[in-house]
């Protein structure tokens, strides 16, 4: 059995089909299509220098890696190398050769610290460890039956409250992205992040394939957005939260979580079974009110992190 690294080439549909199969394999708490995969591939920043790899053994795909630089960081040489493997087709030298090859491409890049993102399981924490990765931080993945399980009731809105869409907003986006942008630097991370490229976003959140404006809810506050929660899907019937968050002038008031709530009520009535989110075990407040909502802890990731020379 050979097992060999390459580029995926986003002009061959089969290596966007391929590459999700492998992902929802390993990772099924996430949300990918074949044309999310193109789309990240043809509408991301250039300086992310962003190169998705597919490991194949006698010609077919058992793993995956997206691989590029933290482009929008305030510290340069950051990179990142997240791996996946189909678990039944782990221990054949997949995963070794994609982290060597994504770690010499970025190396070659100017990368002197690499992140890397490893579900929590005994044999996948040890070969991140192996390979000179030390772990960080972690985060909870949860799921939440939206076919048979209770959500909480529609309560009714505060004085000065209203819920909107993300497609009342499709005219000028702009407030969205000024709110996304400010709930992001209390968002946990290692990575201190820069985010004032409005274009940026709108390629790379606003406009991607992978977003329901939709199924978007926005809470507003004397007409302008002061907590949103930003849908994803798949087209189908799985639902994902790709960010709730409130302005700090807005916060102790619950308006993400009735923001939230009207996003999975509405996600429910269109047709969506089972959604996903995800939170790092220190936020505790999160986590509660992700529970309150019914969702379940159903995997956990690790941040690992390697210096490279």
């Amino acid at each position: 059995m050979t097992v060999i690294v390459r580029e995926l080439r986003p002009d061959v549909r089969t290596d966007l089909e391929d590459f999700v199969r492998v992902r929802d394999r390993a990772l099924p708490f996430m949300i990918y299509t074949p044309d999310s995969i193109g789309y990240d591939l043809a509408h991301m920043h250039p300086d992310a220098r962003y190169r998705p790899l597919l490991a194949q053994e006698d010609g077919e795909v058992i793993g995956t890696a997206q691989v590029g630089l933290v482009h929008d960081s305030t510290e340069p040489g950051q990179g990142y190398v997240n791996v996946y493997v189909d678990p039944e087709r782990t221990r054949r030298g997949a995963g070794a050769l994609l982290v060597r090859t994504a770690e010499e491409y970025l190396a070659g890049l100017g990368a002197t610290r690499l992140f890397a993102w490893v579900l929590d399981e005994p044999g996948n924490r040890a070969f991140a460890e192996r390979h000179g990765y030390r772990g960080s931080r972690s985060a909870h993945f949860l799921r939440l039956d939206l076919a048979d399980g209770e959500l909480p009731p529609l309560q009714d809105l505060p004085p000065g409250v209203e819920l909107r869409t993300g497609a009342d907003f499709a005219a000028d986006p702009r407030p969205l992205f000024e709110l996304d942008a400010e709930t992001l630097l209390d968002e946990p991370s290692d990575v201190d992040y820069e985010f004032t490229d409005y274009e940026a976003w709108l390629r790379e959140t606003w406009r991607h394939p992978l977003i329901s404006h939709e199924l978007t809810t926005v809470a507003v506050v004397d007409g302008r957005p002061a907590a949103f929660s930003l849908a994803r899907t798949n087209g189908g019937t799985r639902y994902g939260t790709a960010m709730t968050g409130t302005a700090r002038a807005h916060r102790g008031k619950g308006l993400a979580k009735l923001a939230k709530n009207d996003s999975l009520h509405r996600a429910r009535a269109a047709g969506c079974t089972e959604a996903f989110t995800g939170n790092d075990t220190g936020n505790g407040p999160m986590i509660a009110i992700n529970k309150w909502f019914g969702y379940e802890i159903c995997a956990t990731e690790v941040r690992y992190v390697r210096e490279l020379g």
